[in-house]
């Protein structure tokens, strides 16, 4: 229970213990790697647990992401979009949690995505993310890290080496297995959003809970 000291008049509010959804499809584990990360993250935060669902369990669990403060998306970039398997995941909801009221409504929301090229038109993946969430009623969460190796001293060890903004992206060489792909840089990457996201989840949800002035 915290205290706060408001004009001199005493308010209690609760704390509250965060719940930050990973729902993510992974067509070869490179993707699951990447989701395992920003869990780590959410972890580092205190008070904060994270949820890793894949999508086909997640269409079962629909009732534990209502009860999330935070849902974090996550799939491999195909063909310039999101996998088939995400979507089918994401027009699930729009029958059960938007068609029962909007359900995700004024959830925090984020995104990761992975594929075999450095550019891979990850940012059509990531696009397709924000405007999901934004059908939900969700306040998307940018990735909060300047782009990196861009200059001559810069590096591929640098965090958003890849230089996204909107969500965390990954490259994962096709001729390598997820045991050694994606590379450091992009899990760190990643973890920086899970932690960035719970924080964002804990701060707005102890703001929601202050009284009105």
């Amino acid at each position: 229970m915290h205290i706060i000291e408001e004009d001199g008049r005493r308010n209690t509010r609760t704390e509250h213990s965060i719940r930050v959804a990973i729902v993510y499809h992974s067509g070869y584990g490179h993707t699951a790697r990447q989701a395992e990360a920003v869990a780590d993250g959410v972890r580092q935060v205190g008070g904060s647990s994270p949820l890793l669902l894949a999508v086909e369990e997640a269409q079962q669990r629909l009732d534990d992401l209502h009860a999330a403060h935070a849902i974090i998306f996550g799939a491999p970039t195909y063909m310039g979009a999101a996998s088939a398997s995400f979507k089918a995941f994401q027009e699930a909801t729009s029958q059960v949690m938007m068609a029962g009221g909007y359900q995700w409504r004024d959830k925090i929301a984020a995104g990761f995505t992975n594929s075999g090229a450095r550019a891979g038109d990850k940012l059509s993946t990531l696009l397709q993310m924000v405007l999901f969430a934004a059908q939900h009623g969700m306040h998307w969460v940018s990735l909060d890290l300047p782009p990196a190796n861009n200059s001559r001293s810069g590096s591929e060890s640098d965090m958003n080496r890849l230089g996204f903004w909107i969500g965390a992206a990954a490259q994962s060489n096709t001729d390598e297995g997820p045991d050694t792909a994606p590379p450091e840089a992009d899990l760190a990457t990643a973890r920086h959003l899970g932690a960035r996201v719970a924080r964002v989840t804990r701060d707005f949800v102890r703001g929601r809970d202050l009284p009105c002035a």
